[in-house]
Formats: structure tokens, sequence, C-alpha cells
């Protein structure tokens, strides 16, 4: 079978909610009454730190599909104001923010046992924190997000090919920048990181064989699999990646925007930068490029993402490898399409009726599990009967 994107089509309920006159529906998605209404109606767990986890109301697959956000909307009012990566959290949100994750994969690691038959991934999606509330993007696009999803390998098989051209699967034009122009310094600057659970595997071995994305990314191998997640080292490794991608990403959008510019301050790896980066002619070509078609180009100017955003994803692939990688991002494409994995989202009432019983009760299951651990307490589960919200109707978790 030959490597391709893949469409596939994942039903949900019609959301009962009324956007208010006057505002597009984006402009509310992003509003603290939507947050609210997000809790309480598809709420699972919030812990004192104020991270909830929640069920997706129109989610990427019915199989196995929830998030944890950082739920700061009733403290923060000014939503440019909300912590949107890891490297904004404290030392204890980190803690708890990377318990609650190990919990959630271990379970699908569980459940899903068998790598031939289901992709698992875990995704941290951040968007510019700049980026104008008006354009398209998530309820969550303000707050600092983790995905957790399932996706069974027969339904990828049998998909449709997705077009590759789609602007999702392409970063809406964005991915050239790191997967194609800038590919080889970005993989020799990544090499200063001192890892020792994450090792470094070749962009093209660290692929879905079935669709053949990631594509052009610095990957590493978590060795030792799924039980080094239980190792606080995996975590801090996790955050060195990251660390590594906000001084690439910062180094080059600050060339692009000030030629010249020197080391941006409060560089992870300032030596790298000036070595590596700096000394780098393609770095520099690549800058000059991007600058050129910024003067000549408003639209394209429009697009750009001054600020670090990204997805930082860990998969399972058909091996049973544990995979990890991290990609710039943009408004509009979704975590799953940087595994190749392009997701087409209808309203379908009885469909999505059938398989809920069943990711309910996982969810439910995982959740648990986080109460267990002290790492929160549940919320209200919600029921959607005739695709009506009814408050009398939300079951609560009892023990036992």
């Amino acid at each position: 079978m030959a490597k391709s994107a893949r469409r596939i089509v994942t039903p949900h309920r019609k959301i009962p909610l009324t956007v208010p006159e006057g505002m597009t529906p984006v402009e509310f998605f992003n509003s603290v009454a939507n947050l609210k209404n997000l809790a309480e109606e598809n709420g699972l767990l919030r812990s004192p730190e104020d991270f909830l986890l929640y069920r997706k109301a129109i989610g990427h697959s019915v199989e196995f599909d929830t998030s944890i956000i950082l739920d700061t909307s009733k403290k923060v009012m000014d939503p440019l104001g909300r912590p949107v990566r890891r490297d904004q959290l404290d030392n204890q949100q980190k803690n708890v923010w990377s318990r609650m994750s190990e919990i959630i994969f271990s379970y699908m690691v569980e459940k899903y046992p068998d790598p031939e038959k289901h992709v698992i991934l875990c995704g941290e999606a951040s968007l510019d924190p700049t980026w104008p509330l008006s354009k398209p993007g998530v309820p969550s696009i303000r707050m600092i997000h983790n995905h957790f999803i399932t996706f069974n390998m027969d339904d990828l098989r049998n998909a449709e090919l997705a077009d590759p051209n789609d602007p999702n699967l392409t970063d809406s034009g964005h991915n050239g920048l790191f997967s194609d122009q800038l590919s080889p310094v970005y993989q020799k600057f990544m090499e200063v990181l001192d890892l020792k659970i994450l090792r470094p595997i070749p962009t093209d071995k660290a692929q879905l064989g079935l669709t053949g994305y990631p594509e052009g990314l610095p990957s590493w191998e978590v060795v030792g699999g799924a039980d080094m997640l239980k190792n606080p080292r995996f975590w801090h490794e996790y955050d060195l990646v990251l660390e590594g991608f906000l001084d690439f990403y910062r180094t080059f959008f600050t060339q692009v925007s000030t030629r010249g510019a020197p080391v941006p301050e409060n560089a992870y790896y300032p030596d790298q930068v000036e070595n590596v980066l700096l000394f780098s002619n393609h770095f520099h070509r690549a800058a000059k490029l991007i600058r050129q078609e910024i003067l000549q180009d408003p639209q394209f100017a429009n697009k750009i993402r001054w600020r670090p955003a990204y997805k930082q994803l860990m998969f399972r692939d058909e091996n049973g490898r544990l995979i990890v990688t991290i990609s710039q991002n943009s408004v509009g494409n979704a975590i799953t399409e940087l595994l190749g994995i392009v997701v087409k989202r209808v309203t379908d009432e009885e469909a999505y009726g059938k398989a809920e019983p069943a990711l309910l009760k996982k969810l439910l299951e995982v959740r648990d599990r986080l109460v267990d651990a002290d790492l929160g307490d549940p919320v209200s589960t919600p029921c959607w009967p005739k695709g009506q919200f009814l408050a009398e109707k939300c079951t609560r978790m009892k023990k036992g």
C-alpha cells in the first residue's frame, strides 16, 4: 500500500449553543462565556491548578479523544495574558501536567496494546497568543492544551486519500520553512540537546508507514517505550526539545524581522544559536527569502507567526515505537495532520450516538485513574438527548 495522507470522517452531535447576535462563531468560541460552557457541558475533571480534562464535543475520533486545558479564563480576563506554552508554567503546574499526561497515555497503551490495530498520540498545540481573535481557531486557542487521541488503523487504511495540497497538511503553506528550506540546519541545531531517553532518528525512519508523515522534522525515539513516561527524566527531555524549538523559531523570525539581529534575549542555547544558526548561510538565505516575500505580498505577511507557535507530538507507530517530534504551527491545521491524518468532522446524531457509550466509558475510566492519583476532582459528565444538553441527565462518577 502506497504511503499517503488519509482523510477520515468523524461524526459529532449538533452542539446546542447559541452564538450571540453580532458575534462571529470564532469570536464567541474564544470568549470566557464559551470556556465556561465548555467546562459545564463537557468537563470531566478539574485539578486545584485549574487543569480541566474535558470531552471533545467536536472531536477528531470517536474511538478515544480527550484534552487537558489550563483553564485560567476566570482568573485572567485578557486572553493574550494566558499561558499558551509549557515554558510558561510554574514547576507545580509542570509536574501536574506531566503526571496527567503519563496516566492518560499509559491508559491508551493498555487499552490499545496492538500498534498494528491502533495509532495513539499525545500532542500539545500552542498557537501564537497575538494571533487575531477573529481568525479561525478552536475554543482553547488562548490557553495551553494537550490532546489524547486514538485512531483505528483499519479506518485509516480504508479511508480515502487526502489531497496532498490540502492547506491543513501543508501548514497553510508554511511547512516549507522547516521541512524543506531549513531542515538540515534545524537538525544540526537540535543536536545540542542533552538527551538520554530520547534517541535521534532519521526523519524518513520516524514516520507512520501508512501515511509517510511527519515530513522533514527532527524526531526522537523513546528508548524503553511507554514505561519511560513514568521517569521524570523523560518529561525533562520533552521540555528540552521544546526549548530547542523555541530558540530556533525565535532566532529565525527575529532574523526575518530584522536583518543582522543578534542572539535573542533569554535564549536557552545562546552558543548554539550563534555558532550554528547565525553562522549558517543557508539559515540567512531562508530568512532573506521570507523577508522579501513579506515586503511583496500583504496576504503572506498577514499570516506570519512572529511568536513561537508549535505542535509537539508523541505517537506510537505501527512497529510499536514511541516517537517524539515538533513542528511549527498555524491556524487551521490540527495536531492529527502532523501525522497525515485529515479529519472531516460532520454532524451525524445517529452515528455519534452509537459510538458515544463506549467513548464515555473510557473517558470515565481514565478520569477515575486521575482522581485516584489525587490529580483533581470529577465534574459532571454531559448527555445530549436529541441534541439538547440536560443538566439533570449528567452523571457523576462513583467510586468502586
